[in-house]
C-alpha cells in the first residue's frame, strides 16, 4: 500500500524486518542500570559532570557551557551553510587535548584534510574515517574509545541489519538508538550532522529529535556573513539559547557583541529604520528593523517580509490600518531586518510598528532611539519579559531613548541613568511620540 489508511498520507509505509533479538540502551553508566535493576532516586549520583570544552565559546554557550560526556548532540541546517566546518573547527580544538572520531560518509580523508588546513593547527589525536556503514563505525568506535565522535552525517550512515537505502526512515532511526547506545553505554560524547528537507525540518523521523540530548540548528541568509546557532532542545542547559559567528576564509569566527556588528552600518537621517533589543535566549541582542511602504507596482500591493514571522507580520499591518488609519492596503510594503537574522518573539512588534509609521509617514527616527514591546489587535501596547535586560543593552551601546509598554515601566525595571524612558498604552501613544516635535525634544 502507498497510503496509510489512518492518517491519508503517501509513502508513509516502511517494510522493516522483525528480529526476537532484544537490544537495551542503558541512561546511565551505573552497575543499576546496566544490569537493568531500579535504582532509589536518593542514592542517584548528581555529582557535577565535568564538560568538555568545544574550543569555541559560541558554540559552548548554546551547550550550556560545553559537550557532557555521553551525550547525543543533533545539528542540522540548510546545505552550504557551515556545519561540517563548524564541527570540523570544534574536532580540530578539541584534539588538541583529547582523542576525536571525525566520520564522513560525504567526503574522503583528502578532501576533510585539505578544508582542516586552513582551520588551524592539527594533531594526531584527530582521526578521520570514510565510511557509510553503521556497523563499521560501532567496532572503531568500540576500539578506539574516542572522547568525542562526530558523525557527518546522519542520514548517509546505514545499518546492515536494513535493506532500506541511507536515508530512509527506518535506517535514520536505527542508526540513531545505536549510536545512542554507544553514547551512553561508553560514555562517548557524540555531535551529528543532520540535514533538512525543503520546509526545513530535520529530515527523518520526528523521533530523531527526541531520541537526541540537544538539538541545535544553523542559521543564515545564502549570501550573508552571519551565521546564528540556535538551541531547540538541550537536556543539559537552557533553551533556547543563541551563538554567534561570522563565516571567513579561515573558517567560522565568534562573534562576541552581535549588536555592534549588525549596528554598524546602520544609516543616518533615513526613515523607515529603527532599533529594536531582542532576547536570543539568555542573550540581548540589538538589530536593525527596516520598513519600506511605497506605491504599488502591480493591481495586487505586496506584501514582503524577511526576518519576521510572516502571518505577524501580515497581522500587525492591518492592526494599523485598523487602529491608526494608515492606507496600507494601497501600498506595497517591504519589511526586512539587517543581517539576515530572523526574530521570532513578540517584542518585535512595536518596532515593526514604528518602523512601518515612519515610512508611511516619511518621518526619520531620533537615531538615539530603541523601540520594544508586543501590539494586541485592539492596538493595545502589552508588556515583554526581562526589559530590564533589553534596557542595559541598549544603554551599553549608547542609546539615550526608549519606548516601551507602560506595564513594563510600571513594574519599575532599573532604567539606566542615560537612558530616558517612555511608556506606552496604545498604538496612538506611539504615533504621538514618533512625532518630530517630539522625537527631538
Amino acid at each position: 500500500m502507498g497510503r496509510c489508511p489512518d492518517c491519508g498520507q503517501w509513502g508513509s509505509l516502511l517494510e522493516e524486518r522483525v528480529t526476537t533479538e532484544q537490544r537495551g540502551v542503558a541512561r546511565s553508566g551505573s552497575p543499576a542500570a546496566r544490569s537493568g535493576a531500579p535504582t532509589p532516586i536518593t542514592a542517584v549520583d548528581i555529582r557535577n559532570v565535568a564538560r568538555l570544552s568545544t574550543g569555541l565559546g559560541e558554540l559552548d554557550r548554546v551547550l550550556g557551557g560545553g559537550i557532557v560526556p555521553g551525550s547525543l548532540v543533533l545539528i542540522s541546517g540548510a546545505p552550504g551553510i557551515g556545519k561540517s566546518t563548524l564541527l570540523l573547527q570544534a574536532a580540530i580544538r578539541i584534539a588538541g587535548a583529547e582523542t576525536v572520531l571525525y566520520v564522513s560518509s560525504e567526503e574522503s580523508p583528502e578532501q576533510i584534510r585539505f578544508r582542516a588546513a586552513r582551520l588551524g593547527p592539527l594533531s594526531e589525536r584527530l582521526l578521520l574515517l570514510a565510511e557509510t556503514s553503521l556497523q563499521v563505525v560501532l567496532d572503531q568506535a568500540e576500539r578506539l574509545r574516542p572522547n568525542v565522535l562526530v558523525i557527518d552525517s546522519i542520514q548517509t550512515l546505514a545499518s546492515d541489519e536494513l535493506e532500506s537505502p541511507p536515508g530512509a526512515i527506518s535506517q535514520v532511526r536505527e542508526v540513531a538508538v545505536r549510536l545512542m547506545g554507544l553514547a551512553k553505554t561508553k560514555e562517548v560524547s557524540t555531535v551529528v550532522i543532520g540535514h533538512i528537507t525543503k520546509d526545513g525540518s530535520i529530515a527523518g523521523p520526528k523521533a530523531l529529535e527526541h531520541l537526541v540530548d540537544a538539538v541545535i540548528s544553523m542559521e543564515g541568509e545564502e549570501h550573508q556573513v552571519h551565521r546564528l546557532l540556535r538551541t531547540t532542545k538541550n537536556r543539559f542547559g537552557p533553551s533556547p539559547e543563541v551563538g554567534l559567528f561570522e563565516m571567513t576564509e579561515r573558517g567560522l569566527c565568534e562573534v562576541a557583541d552581535g549588536s555592534e556588528l549588525f549596528l554598524s552600518q546602520r544609516p543616518s537621517g533615513a526613515s523607515g529604520s529603527v532599533v529594536v533589543p531582542t532576547l536570543e535566549g539568555s542573550r540581548p541582542l540589538l538589530v536593525e528593523l527596516q520598513a519600506l511602504v511605497a506605491a504599488p507596482g502591480t493591481p495586487v500591493p505586496r506584501r514582503v517580509l524577511n526576518g519576521v514571522e510572516a502571518n505577524r507580520g501580515a497581522l500587525l499591518l492591518a492592526v494599523l490600518e485598523k487602529r491608526l488609519g494608515l492606507r496600507l492596503g494601497a501600498c506595497d510594503v517591504y519589511v526586512n531586518i539587517v543581517g539576515g537574522v530572523r526574530v521570532s518573539e513578540t517584542a518585535a512588534d512595536l518596532g515593526l510598528a514604528a518602523a512601518v509609521i515612519s515610512s508611511a509617514r516619511n518621518l526619520p527616527l531620533d537615531p538615539g532611539l530603541v523601540v520594544f514591546g508586543e501590539i494586541g489587535l485592539a492596538g493595545e501596547v502589552r508588556a515583554v519579559p526581562m526589559a530590564e535586560r533589553r534596557l542595559q543593552e541598549a544603554a551599553r551601546l549608547g542609546f539615550t531613548r526608549c519606548l516601551l509598554p507602560r506595564h513594563n515601566l510600571d513594574r519599575a525595571p532599573s532604567v539606566p541613568p542615560s537612558l530616558r524612558v517612555t511608556g506606552l498604552s496604545t498604538l496612538d501613544d506611539l504615533a504621538r511620540e514618533l512625532e518630530p516635535a517630539r522625537a527631538s525634544g
